[in-house]
Parts: C-alpha cells; structure tokens; sequence
C-alpha cells in the first residue's frame, strides 16, 4: 500500500508479479487478488498489463518475434510460397503477346509445349531475390570445359570466344585441336552474357550445355575486359555497345557460311541483342534470336533501381561488380575516366557519370541511357525474335517492357510469366533445371526445322534512289509514250513495254537478243549485267581471241546505233511537246494579251468609233 486508501501502484504490482510467481500461486488467485485489492473507480490499468505481460514465459515472445519477422520477410522479400501451395503448386500460365497474323507464332511458337504450358517456381526458392541469390552464389551449373578463341576487333580490342561443341557436350573427349570445317552446317549459337558476368556465369553455362546437348555448337562472347582478357584499346563495352557483336556475327558468318547463325541475350547482353538486331535490320546474318531478362528501357530501369529499399541494394551489388571491373583495368580507366569518381560511386548511376560517359563520349548519363536502350529499336527488329522477361524481375522492372512495340512488329514473340526473378527460373525440386534455357532451346529448334528463318538480305549496289538515278549510270534508255524516259529493263516488264511501242520494242529487242552487248570495260560489264540480270549476255562474249576487237566494235556499233534511234525519238517527242506547250501558253495567256492591247490600241479605237458614229 502507499497511501492512495488501499490502492497499489504500478511499481508495487511490478514487484507482487515475479513474487507471487515465485510463490506459485495460479493467474486466477492473483487476479482474485489484484482485484479485492483495487477500490471501485480506481483500475491501474498500465500495470495490469505490465504484470500480465510479465508472467508470459520467454519462448512465447521469441515466437511472436519470429512470427513477425516472418511475416514482414514474407512481403518484402515478395515469397509466393503460400499461393502456390493453395494452388496446388501448378504454377502460372505464360502469358504471350504478339500480332496476330505473325507467321513466327502461327508456324513457330505454337508448336512450342513449353510457351505454352507453366512455369512454377521451386518451392524453396520461391522469391525472385531468393532465386537471384541463388543463381549468385551457386546456381547448380553443368560441368564442362570450354574451347577459348582470343578474337582481335578492328579497333584493337581483344575479347574471349569461349566455344562449347557438340562433341563436347556430348561427354567426347576434349580435343583442343579439333576445329569446325567451314562447310559445316551444324548451327551455331552466340551467347552474350549480361552486365559483369562471363562464360563462368551459371546462367551462361545452363543455356551452353542445353543447347550443345541439342547437337549445335554454342560460342560465348564475352565482354571486352572480362573472362580474363585485358583491354587492349581505349574501348569499353557499355548497354549499347553493338560493335562487338557485329563483328563476331560476320566473321562466323563468313567463316562458317553454311551454318545457320542464332543468338541469345541476356540481361544487358539482351539489350545489345535486340538493339544490333534493330540497327541491321534485314542486313544481319542472324537466323534467329533470343532475349532474356532485356532492361528495354534503362532510363525506366535507373529509376526503378533508386526506389525501395530492396532495389537499392541491387543498385549497390551492381556498383560493386563494376567498380571491381573498373579496378582490373585501372590504369587504363584512369587515364579515360575519372578515377576519383568511380572510387567513390555508390551507384549505378553514379558510375555511369564517372566511367562510362567520359569514355563513350556521351553528355549526360540520360543521353546515354536513351541512346542506348533497345526499345527504340524493338521496331526494326526483322528476325525471328523470342524476347523473356517475369513481371517480378527486381532488377529489369515490367514498367520497361515495350508491350505495344512488340505486339507491333510480326518477327517478335513476347513471352512474360508471373514468377521468375532475374535470370532464375528454377524449376524441379532440386532447382537443377533453368525453365528459360528448355524455352529458348525449344523456340530455336523449332525454328531451325522450319522455312521460317530469317536470310540475310544485302542492299545491292544497283539499288537507285531519286537522287542516284540509273539513267545517269546507263547508255540505254527506253521511251514511253508520254515522252517520258526510263532505265531499260528486261525480260516480261521489257516485253510489255515493248508491246505499246514498236519503236521502243525494237530497241529493248535488239538489247534482249544480245545486239547491244558489253563495252570493253569489265567493270561495266559486270555492272550491266548485274542491272539488267540477263544471263545470255556473258554467254555472248567472243569465245575465240581473235574475234574480241571485232566484236567490241560492233558492240560499239550496235550502241551507237541504238542510242541515235532513241535521241530521234526524243527529239520528235519534244517537238510534239514544244508545239503543245506552245498551244497551252496562247491559250492560258490570251486574257492577259487582250487586255494589253486593248490598253494599248484604246485611243485610237476611240477615235475610230467616233468617226464612224458622225458618219452615221
């Protein structure tokens, strides 16, 4: 008691508490008692609550304490164990987005059983982070060895051709010494791996042996800088460096030309991917291609990556691998870059300003950032391409994903699933199994069975422009009727045109039946040849040596001959012309004329029309 008429205080129940515990006695004789010992009007309630509290055993607060952590895990960590276990652990349906008359989907991904069936994640790693950490620090990759070729680009940089052949899949033994025949048609597969990563990857090495076990061969390209290869320019590779890859396509396609070509990206080797793919267009010799967690956008992806605190921390891990990266070519950095700034970033971004903008020679960070991201490429995209991203990707947000873009362009297929992670995937109970790398092995396969590959098309030097015309190029022209005049072509065009003049038809019949041959210039030749595309016009050179002079001038003859034809012709269409536009300028002028001369012959009409009214 302390003097409030009967009433204890806080403290003192503070002290009962422990001691009636000590003493053994139940919570219902010690409330009993608290409760006789309160008068009526007055509830300590605080120390009701206080002592209650103290009688509740350690373990009980460890449970709720871990109880709450657990919860507050479960959302920020972003775990689906309990949906999927409600759903009976089924998975999600792949989503697909593309234009519904694409020849790609109807003839390609609809024999794909993996696009369409589900992707569930593996139980345990069921969290985009869980996976990311996982595919970090382990990622269940194959055992293999790969081949390395040191491939030198025109600007004297040096990267890594890590190769991974069939045979070597297929558990043969490893000859260094063996190479692929240039005749070989076994298709080839390049892999460009994401930021900071290399062939040692675990995600590259899943894609490798899934691919080479199909039979193909499978090359990694690596970054310049990584997979132990020094720098041996002043270039670095960044999100938008296409060069590298241009090369590597076009010396495996002139190296090995019968083999078809296919490529698969990854992460920022994606967003290379598909930004080469939409720079060449039609040019490339790329087959078919692949794009896996792509950023699309990076300017979205810089902003998504400074967000929340979960994505703040990926931002800090990717500074890290870069600022490692910069320190294996420090002297070189140093001498491009500002190597007090890179030392001291803290961020993507802060690296990009520090590095990557003063040796790619970009203004700003967002200059590089849009200049360099594939979704203003997505377009001109004009192969096969299988592009792979999950709307939980912590890294390369869904907000960047170019959906209209995609379902705009008939060669893209976008596949988008609910689970995922960046680069994860995982799947079985052992995680041992990528569910993207069976998905791009499919899609590829399917593909290469199939006419529906992409063949490169090179833009012919005969290709004219309004500004590079073939009459400029050509002695032989052809007039039409409306005097108008065009290149000479053959064949049934020629012989249509021919068929509404006979003068004109004798012209291009006399080209088509060989009379107006080649000059003595093989150049020309060739050209003409090539612009006209008739092959008896090379069957009819002179085979005897004795006979080349004689038929070089007649062929000079017979041109002389045509082209004076055709100027006569000219010349009569433009004098029918000159007499025409003569007509029409008496015509639309007449009005004007008469008016003048009115003007001019007023007084003397005048004085005309005077007199003859004072005769009358």
């Amino acid at each position: 008691m302390d003097g409030h008429d009967g009433c204890l205080s806080p403290f003192l129940w503070l002290i009962i508490c422990p001691r009636a515990r000590d003493l053994g006695l139940r919570s219902s004789s010690l409330f009993r008692a608290m409760a006789n010992a309160v008068p009526e009007g007055e509830v300590p309630v605080t120390g009701l609550l206080l002592m209650a509290a103290s009688m509740m055993p350690a373990y009980v607060y460890v449970v709720v304490v871990v109880l709450l952590l657990v919860v507050i895990l479960y959302g920020f960590l972003e775990f689906h164990f309990l949906g999927d276990f409600f759903r009976g652990f089924r998975g999600d349906l792949v989503n697909l987005t593309f234009d519904p008359s694409s020849m790609i989907y109807e003839n390609v991904v609809s024999k794909c059983r993996v696009l369409h069936g589900r992707y569930l994640a593996t139980p345990w790693l069921s969290s985009p982070h869980i996976q990311i950490a996982f595919l970090t620090l382990y990622g269940r990759p194959p055992v293999f060895t790969y081949r390395r070729q040191l491939f030198s680009v025109s600007d004297g940089g040096t990267i890594a051709l890590d190769w991974l052949l069939a045979s070597d899949a297929a558990g043969g033994s490893l000859d260094n010494g063996r190479i692929i025949s240039e005749e070989d048609i076994t298709p080839i597969v390049i892999v460009v791996p994401g930021l900071t990563s290399d062939s040692s990857s675990a995600y590259v090495k899943h894609i490798a042996c899934k691919i080479a076990k199909r039979g193909w061969n499978v090359v990694v390209e690596n970054h310049r800088g990584l997979g132990g290869v020094s720098i041996t320019s002043d270039y670095f590779y960044n999100a938008g460096w296409t060069e590298d890859i241009r090369e590597v396509v076009n010396h495996l396609h002139q190296k090995y030309p019968m083999a078809p070509i296919f490529a698969v990206g990854t992460s920022i080797g994606a967003n290379i991917l598909v930004k080469y793919l939409g720079e060449e267009g039609e040019k490339t010799p790329v087959a078919g291609a692949a794009s896996i967690c792509s950023p699309w956008d990076l300017v979205v992806c810089d902003r998504f990556i400074s967000r929340r605190l979960v994505q703040r921390f990926y931002d800090r891990a990717l500074t890290i691998g870069l600022k490692g990266y910069a320190q294996l070519h420090q002297p070189v950095m140093t001498r491009l870059a500002n190597w007090d700034g890179i030392s001291k970033s803290r961020s993507v971004r802060d690296f990009d300003n520090h590095a990557t903008c003063l040796v790619g020679k970009f203004e700003t960070v967002d200059t590089y950032y849009r200049r360099c991201s594939s979704v203003s490429y997505v377009g001109n995209v004009s192969v096969p391409l299988l592009c792979i991203s999950a709307l939980d990707d912590p890294v390369c947000t869904k907000e960047a994903i170019p959906w209209d873009e995609c379902r705009a362009n008939k060669n893209i297929i976008l596949v988008t699933t609910v689970r995922g992670g960046h680069l994860g995937f995982f799947e079985g109970i052992t995680a041992s199994s990528v569910w993207w790398a069976r998905a791009v092995d499919e899609f590829l396969s399917v593909l290469h069975s199939g006419p529906f590959m992409h063949g490169q098309k090179m833009e012919s030097p005969d290709l004219y422009t309004p500004l590079d015309s073939s009459i400029d190029k050509s002695p032989y022209i052809n007039l039409t009727k409306d005097g108008l005049v065009t290149a000479m072509r053959s064949g049934a065009e020629d012989e249509g045109i021919a068929g509404e003049n006979d003068e004109q038809g004798d012209i291009e019949a006399e080209a088509a039946s060989g009379a107006i041959v080649i000059t003595a210039s093989e150049e020309h030749c060739a050209r003409t040849n090539t612009a006209l595309d008739t092959p008896s016009l090379m069957s009819l050179r002179p085979s005897q040596p004795e006979d080349e002079n004689s038929g070089a001038r007649t062929s000079k003859d017979a041109s002389a001959t045509s082209m004076k034809t055709c100027l006569k012709q000219l010349s009569r269409q433009s004098q029918k012309s000159l007499w025409l536009l003569a007509y029409i300028a008496v015509v639309s002028s007449w009005p004007l004329v008469g008016s003048a001369l009115l003007f001019v012959f007023r007084s003397k009409l005048k004085g005309v029309f005077l007199h003859s009214v004072r005769r009358g």
